[in-house]
């Protein structure tokens, strides 16, 4: 990939109008954010380059214990093959990983002068809706996400490469996947990230070579 013109160069801060991109992939009991449990959850941080361009940055997941009274449909846990009873998933209580997450969003919307995270997911209103649903829950006030707008990467790759599905997304882009390690939140996650950055990137030095 070539490098843009210095003067294109812009940092993060600017990229997005003050927006800071970050990837979020959550696994669940079902389809109702309400009601439903949260059982996985991972962050990919997206970062410029000094040429201009998107990349991974750091990722962070959890294993997440359902809520009191959360419901957990069987078609779901067959879906994502996740066993939430599993004496080796280390889970932890969701408001943990919310927070620890959150902090982490916070530090780099800090450290790249951004004025706010902004999820980027895939079908993103399912993963932002658990996410928003999850922290009002558990009583956390400081959301650093734009409370409802996103970045949707089924939307972004129906554009660039006629495909919705995240795998055949991927394909088309050039990215590897592994469908035996799909519907993981960490794999997930980083796989959207890729597509994102990808995405981004063809676009912006397209626009330059025009």
């Amino acid at each position: 990939m070539i490098d843009l013109p210095e003067q294109d160069r812009s940092n993060m801060s600017n990229r997005f109008r003050g927006y800071l991109p970050v990837v979020l992939d959550v696994e669940t009991g079902g389809f109702n954010p309400g009601t439903d449990a949260l059982l996985e959850s991972a962050i990919a941080i997206i970062q410029m380059n000094d040429s201009g361009f998107l990349e991974l940055g750091e990722t962070l997941s959890f294993n997440i214990k359902p809520f009191q009274g959360a419901n957990i449909e069987d078609a779901a846990l067959q879906f994502t093959g996740i066993d939430p009873d599993h004496p080796f998933r280390y889970a932890i209580d969701e408001k943990e990983a919310l927070e620890k997450m959150f902090s982490k969003v916070r530090k780099e919307i800090k450290r790249t002068g951004c004025h706010r995270a902004i999820v980027v997911a895939h079908n993103a209103s399912f993963d932002h809706s658990f996410l928003c649903r999850a922290a009002e829950r558990c009583e956390i006030k400081r959301n650093p996400f734009h409370p409802f707008s996103t970045f949707d990467t089924a939307t972004l790759a129906g554009l660039a490469y006629g495909q919705t599905v995240l795998a055949r997304a991927c394909e088309a882009a050039g990215i590897s996947f592994n469908n035996d390690e799909a519907h993981s939140a960490a794999y997930d996650c980083n796989k959207t990230a890729e597509l994102f950055c990808q995405i981004v990137n063809k676009w912006q030095q397209l626009s330059h070579e025009n």
